[in-house]
């Protein structure tokens, strides 16, 4: 016994229970008896939590965390977009090859979603060629996984994470011949650029016996809706020349580092 409580007075010190950073004293009832480690390690329990929104936003986070980690120090590049369908033996294959060659040859590393067809085209044209060659992959049901001409592959659950990832690395968007894949992309990134959420940001459709008709389209229909603005239409750039779109590429880029 203390010499306090020999004479009467409070124990300056009442009994408590630690609980991580918690800290309870008196009488506060607590029936737990194990550590936060124990009940970490010890049980398991349901697991419908990991299908449950709170969870998936820090998946969500997680994949921007590992994203932006991956990607931070990577050179200037361009996104090359154009569908996983065509085939090695295709015409726009070799011009995929092509087009990444000629991006790394102009110091540009290649980003495609990381797929089969003319995305492996870009990538395994830029490999080949010296430059950096990355894949931003996605989860899908019919997927084969990263094309292997990839030198620096991520793969992603969310399109919007991964949309992300090819706008905030990008230096321009360049569309090969694709599907709805491409369509998608294309469309978001003019949408951006449109509304100034990017800057400096070339779009350059490469084919222009493929992409034609969209672009007349957009000019007979939408802007003679008056639903853009002849600006809007200016965004697009067609072409037939490789050189020709890297030297959009290259203007834009320029443009941009003397901005900043």
């Amino acid at each position: 016994m203390t010499e306090e409580k020999k004479n009467g007075a409070v124990d300056e010190r009442p009994s408590e229970k630690q609980r991580g950073p918690v800290v309870e004293r008196r009488d506060r009832k607590d029936d737990r008896t194990t550590t936060t480690d124990q009940r970490l390690l010890d049980s398991r329990g349901p697991s419908d939590w990991v299908h449950t929104d709170p969870w998936r936003v820090l998946r969500i986070q997680a994949e921007f965390v590992e994203g932006f980690g991956a990607l931070a120090e990577v050179p200037a590049a361009v996104t090359v977009f154009g569908s996983a369908r065509t085939g090695r033996d295709h015409p726009e294959y070799q011009l995929g090859r092509d087009l990444g060659a000629a991006l790394a040859e102009a110091g540009f590393a290649a980003i495609t979603g990381g797929g089969p067809g003319a995305m492996e085209a870009v990538n395994r044209g830029c490999s080949e060629a010296g430059g950096f060659s990355i894949g931003l992959g996605i989860e899908l049901p019919f997927e084969q996984g990263l094309n292997p001409w990839v030198d620096l592959g991520v793969n992603f659950r969310y399109f919007f994470v991964r949309k992300t990832m090819f706008i905030k690395y990008s230096q321009a968007f360049i569309c090969l011949p694709g599907g709805f894949g491409t369509l998608d992309e294309l469309f978001e990134a003019l949408t951006l650029v449109q509304t100034k959420k990017v800057t400096k940001f070339p779009v350059v459709l490469f084919g222009t016996e493929y992409w034609q008709g969209l672009y007349d389209w957009i000019q007979s229909s939408v802007l003679a809706g008056g639903k853009v603005g002849e600006k809007d239409l200016a965004l697009l750039h067609l072409t037939d020349d490789i050189d020709d779109a890297v030297r959009v590429v290259k203007d834009a880029h320029k443009a941009w580092a003397d901005a900043h």
